[in-house]
């Protein structure tokens, strides 16, 4: 059943005109990001070749590329998973799944897995871009598999807070807004603690932006990996407890 619930919640994204505006912007924007580079990279070159430890074409044109991608991708995947739980209160149809033998668990891992199998979509089409560089040049393909795993983990983090955010309203609006609160919260936590003596590494760690810009890097560090897994294990554990609560008034 948790596949059904995902292939429904996968068609629903596709069959939502917001979702196919934010794939054409992303990509528009993204894809001169990516020639404006490339160009850079080659005008660079020539200067690049003579130091002693020069960056490639990864780390001059993939690297930046994909911190912009980020940073736009989370304020935009609020907009995605706002109507995740928030919809199907408004329309009352979350009640008939709870009245169904289905189980929370079920029900969550399924949107869950809906919801990134659209992600999964619009990080390999991310990657088209790094991926033609093939045709003419010689790309870091373990740091192009490093920022691809990173990619996906970031989005799942953002799947999983908004999905649970969005369980706690059926204002569409509210869970929009509220996801990008947390996000940015945990996006700039690492500035904060900076500034602080005491707790920096503990806010340090919990910062979504250092555990991106390491795997962004190519360091494949299992702390990252962790870090990640644990924040959307985390978020998709509170969602379900607060449906099994709402279930039971």
């Amino acid at each position: 059943m948790i596949w059904v619930i995902a292939r429904r919640e996968f068609g629903a994204m596709f069959l939502s005109p917001l979702a196919w505006v934010i794939l054409a912007v992303i990509q528009t924007i993204l894809g001169y990001m990516f020639l404006t580079n490339l160009e850079n990279f080659f005008l660079l070159q020539p200067q690049l070749i003579q130091l002693e430890n020069s960056p490639g074409v990864t780390d001059v044109v993939i690297t930046p590329l994909m911190q912009v991608a980020a940073i736009i991708l989370l304020m935009v995947m609020p907009l995605l998973t706002m109507r995740s739980i928030a919809e199907e209160k408004r329309n009352r149809s979350l009640s008939l799944l709870m009245s169904s033998p289905l189980s929370m668990t079920e029900i969550v891992f399924g949107k869950f897995l809906g919801m990134m199998l659209f992600v999964v979509v619009l990080v390999s089409m991310l990657m088209l871009m790094p991926l033609s560089l093939y045709l003419g040049t010689s790309p870091d393909s373990g740091k192009l598999l490093s920022i691809y795993i990173g990619m996906l983990l970031l989005l799942g983090s953002f799947t999983a807070i908004g999905l649970y955010l969005s369980s706690l309203t059926e204002n569409q609006t509210i869970a929009a807004i509220s996801t990008f609160g947390v996000l940015l919260m945990l996006w700039i936590i690492d500035w904060v603690s900076a500034s602080l003596s005491n707790g920096h590494s503990v806010l340090s760690y919990l910062s979504i932006l250092q555990h991106h810009q390491s795997m962004l890097e190519g360091v494949f560090d299992t702390s990252d990996i962790a870090y990640y897994l644990l924040l959307i294990s985390g978020f998709l554990v509170l969602t379900i407890r607060q449906l099994d609560r709402e279930r039971l008034l």
